[in-house]
């Protein structure tokens, strides 16, 4: 009995309330929201609630720092992800207004180290992700690099740099891209002489007085009551999940509940930027042939139950975060949180159905059913023989991501191998692609489509890998070794 007591009594540490001006029953509606994460021995979450001007609801649940047993407060500062993406196009937003650049400027006048792909890439494009510049943690990944491995912005630039490809015409079509992101604010470098991170500093959180909010462009400089994010561990407990990058500009921002409220009020005062800078930010991207993007400056215009909602999330690491803006009912739900499994999209509109029980106009959406789509039909495998599948083992290698696969031949299956992953077995849907590990192989047979003939037809294949499209490998030796 006693030692459930100081159980509860860590708890009730674990999710102090610093304020709290809506009734007793919202808040406690809320604490039910969040209370699987009211526990001091695990990570968790904070949220505040932004309604006329001020802080309504305001809390912390778990733990910031499982080793030392630090509670998650309003103050904690939160690693954001692509929550910051919205403050990246803010700068260029405020860039525009001050007459510096312009959103029809083409991208090489600023970064000429970027591949001239023969057809402009504008500023306008970047920040609505219709560049078709390829997203370059697809492109880590597919080089099986380390999403910690420590990269920079300079990194980051010499890898879009090798790139020879598009994924599509600028404009075409929208793919979402952090690499656009991480250019804008080499951008805002160039324009200004000044990092992001300083830029942003004058010219948006200063005078906002969001004192705790900043582009952490230097992971190995210590911030007072930083969060660190966890991912669970099979069998149970939790390892540390963050990043070691000092990336900028699609992501990196550090704030805090408190902070963000400063930010969110602005949309109504205009405190900075004035209207037209306001209004730029809801700007949605416009495609080549006429549609209209829901992607704005950084941020998504949607509807949520009837309303009007103007969201962004973001994920890194084991950070996951969201901020869901009802602009009509000036009204704002910020969640942050420090594990990986959490959904915290989906816990900010669990909030907003509490706090805007009166106003919205349709009922809650159906749950996603989980597991593969209903009555979908298996597709039948081709057969392919063992002297096909041999035609196709060797090295091949990419200069564009500077790595090697290596397919061999299993039995009746080719498999891929990577400098750090597990082998992956690749699933064949015809003779000349093959698709594993989230990315699908594109043979070229040469003159000889589509059966296979001769192992000097084989050389080389294509990697669609979601966000980036069509990275070129060549054969470099064709026995596997």
């Amino acid at each position: 009995m006693f030692r459930r007591a100081i159980v509860m009594l860590c708890a009730a540490a674990f999710t102090a309330s610093a304020q709290s001006t809506l009734p007793d029953s919202a808040g406690s509606k809320i604490d039910a929201v969040f209370s699987r994460y009211a526990r001091a021995d695990a990570p968790g979450c904070a949220v505040g609630v932004y309604q006329n001007g001020r802080i309504a609801f305001e809390k912390g649940y778990g733990s910031a720092n499982i080793e030392y047993g630090v509670p998650i407060t309003p103050t904690s500062p939160f690693i954001m992800g692509s929550v910051s993406k919205q403050f990246t196009a803010a700068a260029i937003a405020l860039l525009v207004e001050q007459g510096k650049l312009r959103l029809d400027d083409e991208v090489h006048t600023y970064v000429p180290e970027l591949r001239d792909y023969g057809k402009p890439i504008t500023i306008d494009q970047l920040v609505h992700h219709t560049s078709g510049v390829r997203d370059f943690w697809t492109l880590v990944q597919t080089a099986d690099m380390r999403n910690d491995d420590g990269y920079t912005v300079d990194d980051i630039l010499r890898l879009a740099s090798r790139q020879r490809h598009l994924n599509f015409d600028p404009g075409a079509e929208y793919n979402y891209s952090n690499t656009g992101y991480v250019l804008l604010g080499v951008v805002v470098q160039r324009v200004t002489g000044q990092s992001l991170r300083q830029f942003a500093a004058e010219q948006l959180f200063g005078p906002l007085g969001m004192t705790h909010s900043q582009f952490h462009d230097d992971h190995n400089e210590p911030v007072p009551g930083r969060v660190i994010a966890y991912a669970p561990v099979r069998g149970g407990g939790w390892k540390m999940d963050v990043w070691a990058n000092d990336i900028v500009g699609q992501g990196g921002l550090m704030t805090t509940i408190e902070d963000l409220q400063k930010w969110y009020e602005n949309f109504y005062a205009g405190r900075v930027g004035g209207p037209g800078f306001l209004a730029r930010q809801l700007q949605r991207g416009v495609l080549n042939d006429g549609t209209t993007l829901p992607y704005a400056f950084g941020l998504e215009v949607k509807a949520y139950r009837g309303l009007t909602l103007v969201e962004h999330s973001g994920s890194t690491g084991g950070y996951r975060t969201d901020i869901a803006r009802f602009p009509a009912q000036h009204t704002s739900v910020a969640t942050m949180c420090n594990v990986s499994t959490a959904d915290a999209a989906g816990l900010a509109l669990s909030v907003a159905d509490v706090v805007l029980a009166g106003a919205f106009t349709a009922p809650k959406p159906a749950p996603r059913a989980a597991g593969t789509r209903a009555g979908a039909a298996q597709q039948a495998l081709p057969a392919i023989g063992a002297a096909e599948l041999d035609e196709l083992t060797g090295r091949y290698y990419s200069d564009e991501l500077d790595a090697t696969f290596r397919l061999e031949r299993a039995g009746s299956t080719l498999v891929l191998r990577r400098a750090r992953s597990a082998p992956d077995t690749l699933r064949a849907t015809d003779r000349q692609t093959f698709r594993a590990a989230g990315m699908t192989l594109h043979f070229d047979a040469g003159a000889h489509p589509p059966s296979i003939t001769s192992i000097t037809s084989i050389t080389s294949f294509t990697v669609d890998a979601g966000r980036a499209r069509g990275i070129e490998f060549t054969r470099v030796t064709p026995d596997g070794r």
